[in-house]
């Protein structure tokens, strides 16, 4: 694993004058990792306005992807080579951070040691299909909280709806040559003070954006908390200690911003049900999907990730479940 830091010639930049030059890096994982499926988790549905991915990065596509840092705004560009080293390209204030960070986005911190596959031969048959599957980490606390709790007791599509609103409205303007505008979430402060009839025009419930209010009340003291907790269950502490926020919106939130391998988001709508469909071919509940997972202790998000990469999925029983819509006509 290794990485080269330069600054792009003149000559590579976007012709555009206000393009600034970007910094660029090369980051040489030590085992070949499926980064599509690695970095699409921190995806916030199709039309996320952080978030583009143009094709396959295994076959010459591009992800732009834009973060609030702790040190401002960046904007990543990412690129794969036939032998997976991955290109990286990123401007705005906070580019060097997000370069130093490029590693853990891209699973270079999940360390599958311990992980028995074989206690159950369908998870051994993924894991043999799927050797290079990793779990990715953004190290943005706040930013993988308020998008965990907008998706609290919502469908997806209002959730990813809510979010690309917000962050449209009260965000602020990526840097860079991005192919279509994109936006960085709102800081901290921003979220604070985001007017009510946004939250309402954006379609989001008033129990998530009361809680959203209230978590970047003590933003700054949850963040420093959650990161310098030593594990999974402190981190959970921390995160159910805000009024609004349970286990799954913590699960969600460790998942995304620590990589958590052993995170189950209990109470979720669909995944007990698919769990339980993969391993037994039955539907179950939370506490059968904790049992069937229990073998696997400490690696229980793993399993998940690797149902949701070789296994047959549920079929569907019903329609799909429709968004309500409380905004006024």
């Amino acid at each position: 694993m290794g990485s080269v830091r330069v600054r792009a010639h003149a000559a590579s930049r976007d012709v555009r004058p206000h393009v600034a030059d970007p910094v660029q890096t090369e980051y040489r994982p030590s085992e070949r990792i499926d980064l599509d499926r690695t970095i699409a988790a921190q995806r916030h549905g199709r039309n996320d306005p952080t978030f583009i991915a143009i094709g396959s990065l295994r076959t010459g596509g591009i992800v732009w992807r834009v973060s609030r840092t702790p040190v401002g705004v960046a904007t990543l560009a990412l690129r794969c080579t036939a032998d997976g080293t991955v290109r990286a390209a990123a401007w705005g204030a906070g580019a060097e951070w997000a370069l130093d960070q490029l590693p853990s986005l891209c699973g270079a911190r999940d360390d599958p040691d311990g992980f028995d596959a074989t206690r159950h031969p369908s998870v051994a048959e993924w894991h043999r299909r799927h050797p290079d599957l990793r779990i990715g980490r953004t190290d943005l606390v706040f930013d993988a909280l308020v998008s965990a709790i907008m998706e609290q007791k919502v469908t997806g599509l209002q959730a990813f709806s809510a979010w690309r609103s917000i962050v449209t409205w009260y965000g602020e303007r990526a840097p860079g040559p991005t192919p279509q505008p994109m936006f960085a979430p709102p800081d901290v402060e921003g979220w604070r003070h985001v007017p009510s009839w946004a939250w309402h025009r954006a379609g989001l419930e008033p129990p998530q954006s009361r809680t959203i209010v209230e978590a970047a009340r003590r933003g700054p003291s949850i963040e420093r908390a959650a990161t310098a907790a030593p594990d999974g269950e402190a981190r959970d502490r921390v995160l159910i200690s805000l009024r609004g926020v349970g286990v799954w919106t913590s699960a969600e939130t460790r998942i995304r911003a620590f990589g958590d391998p052993d995170a189950v988001s209990i109470g979720d709508y669909h995944l007990a049900h698919q769990v339980g469909y993969a391993l037994t071919g039955h539907r179950t509940d939370d506490d059968g999907m904790l049992e069937l997972l229990e073998p696997f202790a400490g690696h229980r998000q793993r399993v998940i990730r690797l149902i949701y990469a070789g296994a047959a999925l549920e079929p569907r029983r019903g329609p799909r479940l429709h968004p309500e819509d409380h905004r006024d006509r």
